[in-house]
């Protein structure tokens, strides 16, 4: 049954309460099925109504609607060979307003901000002193504290999509059908103040059980990010004003100086559950196919870097769908790769998603870091059996010690992604005489001065391994229920947010202040292992020399058209070069985050970056899929002025273009 508009205003949430689940954290894990009205005006009852308020977070992660609304159709990903709902990145006209996805984004929030109000007037009203957890004004405060800025989060996340869309703060007393869209300034002043009223009542983080809860640091970070979108209107109208870059500036630094959040030490420390275990072993030898462990994803879902979370069980006994984007973004590797089959360790490859080449290019992966740690180049042999794979012969063998034996032993490298640039093309007799199994070169030649050519394709190419789940205890390898958290904030995404405030009141020199923390982070460090391919064909040095010193940011790279930084043609002056260059810093440190779109739209760039660095746009792209479209489902619920809606109602509540 789908959750109308209709029925976000009066429904009871108790039956949603049903479905509650998280990791072992301050949501308890049981299944109830006799809760009535009255629990809720228990302590008790009210808790759990705080904690049914958390569960909409979930969404984002739960369906192929997590890539689809944030990284598709725009600059970082393309289509792979496998891919379900094209209209995202073709912008065809199946995207209009019968989508599916579209409605439950509108209903998953409205369900959350339902459960926000309701829980705000019912523990406004509690009265009950000899309570544990709402028996003194401060524990009260407390938890309205959260449901704020829970409300202020799902009405962030919906002006960002929709535009405009109805405020709903109270919980009507009787059941109400006329729902008309506030302005998008309006929806921006009710976030503002919900997580501006929020912010005091609460701590600057939780650990323990009680993680995973709205902490001041997650209000401020978010509060920083909405007057940043806000004030990063030029054409479009959101309610700016000349002091939205000041606020930012307040509330991020508030959010890196004193929450006692910090970043990790190696950028690598946020994903490196999907990094392969283990050393290769010596040719011609068997080793052990790349493992990893649920040690590794619990330390990455704990890490200190992250400022809120949706939080996953790892009780698949009572998980629902959990986090599915493991599943989006690897590449065919258990077809077409000899000595590679379907495993834990790799993932289910739905091949949904391949980076663009603006994704590829943007990162010096010479002084950089987080390109490696991004995509996974190398796939490690996981078939035992020698049986059908090729052996060293008396004409290629390093040794005759080796004639016979497998060129590539178990856990050795039996498929490479080799990423070189374009005015480096490896030559096709280089790549012929490698013992791996298989070698895709993104340019290649058969002569020296010939035609550059490709092996990476819509079936073979860089697979981001940041959401991989190379665990998800089971046993099979079909799993899609994943036990990562789905990360909504982190600590590397307010070190850029307030760079660009910085930047856009013209402040360059602190705003690379802060983006130099994170390439400070990203460069390589002394003695730190790092891909052949630096010095084989992307022409690094061999030695393990500390990077930081080149990796360094200067105002050079947005005073001049650097040709690295891709502007597009627009980019004309500092200021305009700025905001691409801060573009470009963030798919650096936050590529395929689920940020990007709303990126794109926020800064006015989504349709000028995606035309020109996504060549799966078709013809049909336009300056209005900047919103989504309202659902239709939501507008035939409603009325105006007692009648149901009708055409010319509909159209006008409708975004432009739909």
């Amino acid at each position: 049954m789908k959750l109308t508009m209709k029925r976000i205003s009066w429904m009871l949430t108790g039956a949603l309460l049903l479905t509650v689940a998280s990791c072992k954290k301050f949501i308890k894990e049981e299944l109830v099925t006799t809760l009535t009205e009255d629990y809720y005006k228990t302590d008790a009852g009210l808790e759990d109504l705080v904690k049914s308020a958390y569960t909409p977070l979930q969404w984002k992660y739960t369906g192929e609607q997590s890539y689809c609304m944030y990284n598709f159709g725009v600059d970082e990903f393309r289509e792979g060979d496998q891919f379900n709902n094209v209209r995202y990145n073709d912008y065809d006209a199946n995207l209009n307003s019968n989508d599916a996805f579209v409605n439950s984004l509108w209903t998953n929030n409205y369900a959350g901000i339902r459960r926000c109000n309701q829980g705000i007037e019912m523990i406004t009203a509690f009265n009950e002193p000899t309570s544990r957890v709402l028996g003194t004004q401060a524990q009260k405060d407390l938890r309205i504290a959260e449901l704020k800025a829970l409300r202020a989060f799902y009405y962030f996340q919906m002006v960002q999509q929709f535009g405009g869309v109805p405020l709903v703060t109270t919980v009507p007393a009787a059941p109400q059908y006329e729902f008309p869209r506030a302005s998008v300034a309006a929806v921006y002043e009710q976030i503002i103040s919900d997580f501006r009223s929020a912010g005091p009542s609460l701590p600057w983080r939780y650990t323990g059980v009680d993680r995973g809860r709205a902490t001041r640091a997650m209000a401020y970070h978010f509060l920083a990010k909405a007057y940043l979108t806000r004030g990063s209107a030029v054409t479009d109208v959101r309610g700016q004003k000349p002091t939205d870059m000041d606020s930012v500036i307040v509330f991020a630094d508030s959010v890196i100086a004193r929450s006692g959040h910090a970043l990790e030490a190696d950028y690598g420390g946020l994903f490196n559950a999907g990094y392969p275990d283990g050393k290769i072993p010596a040719v011609g030898e068997n080793g052990t196919p790349p493992a990893s462990s649920k040690a590794k994803i619990d330390a990455n879902n704990a890490s200190n870097e992250i400022i809120f979370a949706a939080m996953f069980s790892s009780n698949l006994n009572l998980a629902g769908t959990n986090n599915t984007t493991h599943l989006y973004y690897p590449t065919q590797y258990d077809a077409g790769m000899p000595g590679m089959t379907r495993d834990f360790f790799n993932g289910r490859p739905f091949r949904r998603l391949r980076p663009t080449d603006y994704a590829i290019d943007i990162f010096d992966k010479v002084n950089d870091s987080r390109f490696f740690k991004t995509f996974q180049t190398v796939f490690y042999r996981n078939v035992a059996s020698n049986t059908g794979l090729p052996v060293f012969t008396v004409a290629n063998a390093p040794t005759p010690a080796l004639v016979g034996k497998p060129r590539v032993g178990l856990g050795d490298s039996a498929a490479l992604f080799i990423v070189n640039p374009a005015n480096m093309p490896v030559l096709t007799s280089t790549l012929a005489s490698m013992r791996y199994y298989s070698v895709y070169a993104r340019y290649k030649q058969t002569s020296i001065g010939g035609p550059v050519t490709t092996d990476f394709s819509n079936n073979k190419y860089l697979t981001m391994w940041k959401f991989s789940d190379p665990v998800r205890l089971t046993t099979t390898n079909n799993e899609a229920r994943g036990i990562r958290n789905g990360t909504l904030a982190r600590l590397g995404e307010t070190y850029l947010i307030i760079a660009e405030a910085y930047g856009r009141k013209g402040d360059y020199p602190s705003a690379l202040n802060y983006v130099n923390s994170l390439r400070r982070r990203a460069a390589y460090k002394a003695n730190e292992e790092r891909s052949p391919q630096i010095w084989l064909f992307m022409g690094g040095p061999s030695g393990l020399a500390n990077t930081e010193a080149t990796n360094l940011a200067t105002q050079t790279l947005f005073d001049n058209n650097t040709p690295g930084e891709l502007y597009p043609a627009s980019a004309t002056t500092t200021p305009s070069r700025f905001i691409h260059f801060i573009l470009n810093e963030r798919t650096r440190e936050l590529c395929g985050e689920f940020y990007r779109w709303e990126d794109l739209v926020r800064t006015e760039t989504l349709y000028e970056r995606t035309q020109l660095n996504n060549p799966d746009i078709s013809a049909s792209f336009a300056q209005h899929h900047k919103l989504r479209p309202i659902p239709y489902l939501q507008m035939i619920a409603q009325q105006v002025n007692g009648q149901p809606m009708s055409a010319a109602d509909m159209a006008a509540y409708q975004n432009p273009g739909y």
